[in-house]
Formats: structure tokens, C-alpha cells, sequence
């Protein structure tokens, strides 16, 4: 049980962080570009109480780590937040200024990412013991952080890279794929269930830990 919890609690710092930055950054840009809704909401801010959703905060990533503990998988823990609101309309150029809104939350997590490499890395150059949490949570922040940059970033509406889409494809084939918002979810969780995620990980995600660990020294 103690050796679940401390699991849980290394988990949980890079998960809430990832999830945190991700939602505030979208509002903090839409803000940039004209739109004060998430700001008049008090929704740009780091406190983590502000986006926690009691089911994609801490339920979905509890249960992947207790599932890990339980049935020793490897999957790393993922989970959303209440989004950030943002109504489109208000930007000063909406089909446009949707791209770099959508895109804050993606960039968030790669500079955090980078941020847990360079911090495993000080960790290994001033000799931190090779059991340490700090070297354990380094590289978990690597992986959550990854791991929803890159699923945040299937074109897929309403996920930020489904935004994205939206936003570069010409105005006829953006709305056509804006239609497939109210569909986004059960699109992904049929990914996830033909195993279509796993091969996305392991091409994308994989590659990518392996550059920052090689950053860091590793």
C-alpha cells in the first residue's frame, strides 16, 4: 500500500502540472488575441483547483496507475481538465487566431517536458542516487507531458490538434470537419480500443523521450 501511494504521489505533481499549464495557457493566449472569457472566469491561473475535473483529473489518471500497480502495464497516465473557455467568435481573426489558442496548450507541455530534462539532468550531474524520486518524477513529467502533446494533437475536433485543422484547412473543408466535434470522443476511445494509440506512442511519443533523455545524459 505505502509503495501504491508514493507512486501515486509521483504521478500526480507532473500529472496535475501538465494538465494545469495546458488549460491556462489556452485561455492566457485566447486573452493575447481577444477573447477575456476564460480571464473574466478566473480560469488563467495556476491554481490547480481552478481546472481540476474530479473525473479526467484524478480519476481517469488514479485508475491508470492503480491499473499499472495492479497488472504491471506500462501505460502512462493521461487526463484532462474542465476546459478553458474560449468563445472563438471574439478573437480579433477567429478562423486564425483559433490556431495559436489551440496550439498554447500542445507548446505548454513540450516546454515542460524539456523542463523535467533539464531538471533529470542536474539531477545526474550532481550525483542525485540513482533511486531517487526526483530522478523517478524527472522522467514521468517527460512522459506525461509527451503523451498529451502528442494525443491533444490528433486532428481530431474538439482535441487542440482537431482545432488546428480547423483552422488551416479552407473555410468549406474546416466546417465540414468541424462537424465531427460532437463525434470526437467516441472517435478516440475507438483509437484507443483498436490499439491505434499504442502504435501512435510508441512512434511518436517514444522517439521523442529518447531525444530529451539523450538531452539530459541519459
Amino acid at each position: 500500500m505505502y509503495t501504491l501511494l508514493v507512486d501515486i504521489a509521483i504521478w500526480a505533481i507532473p500529472v496535475v502540472l501538465a494538465i494545469t499549464l495546458h488549460e491556462a495557457a489556452h485561455g492566457y493566449v485566447a486573452r493575447l488575441f481577444g477573447d477575456p472569457t476564460a480571464h473574466l472566469a478566473g480560469r488563467i491561473t495556476l491554481n490547480p483547483v481552478k481546472h481540476v475535473d474530479p473525473v479526467g483529473t484524478l480519476l481517469v489518471p488514479g485508475g491508470i496507475v492503480l491499473m499499472n500497480a495492479l497488472t504491471g502495464v506500462g501505460f502512462p497516465p493521461f487526463g484532462w481538465a474542465r476546459p478553458v473557455p474560449v468563445d472563438f467568435g471574439r478573437l480579433r481573426k477567429p478562423k486564425a487566431d483559433m490556431l495559436w489558442v489551440a496550439a498554447a496548450g500542445p507548446a505548454t507541455n513540450l516546454v515542460q517536458a524539456i523542463a523535467w530534462a533539464v531538471i533529470l539532468g542536474v539531477a545526474l550531474r550532481v550525483q542525485v542516487s540513482a533511486d531517487s524520486l526526483w530522478l523517478e518524477m524527472a522522467t514521468r513529467g517527460m512522459i506525461v507531458n509527451i503523451g498529451l502533446m502528442v494525443l491533444n494533437l490528433i486532428p481530431i475536433p474538439p482535441l487542440d490538434g482537431g482545432r488546428i485543422a480547423v483552422s488551416l484547412l479552407p473555410v468549406r473543408q474546416a466546417i465540414s470537419w468541424s462537424r465531427l466535434e460532437p463525434y470526437g470522443f467516441f472517435i478516440l476511445i475507438a483509437l484507443l480500443y483498436f490499439g491505434l494509440l499504442d502504435h501512435l506512442f510508441r512512434w511518436v511519443v517514444q522517439p521523442i523521450l529518447r531525444f530529451l533523455l539523450a538531452l539530459a545524459g541519459v
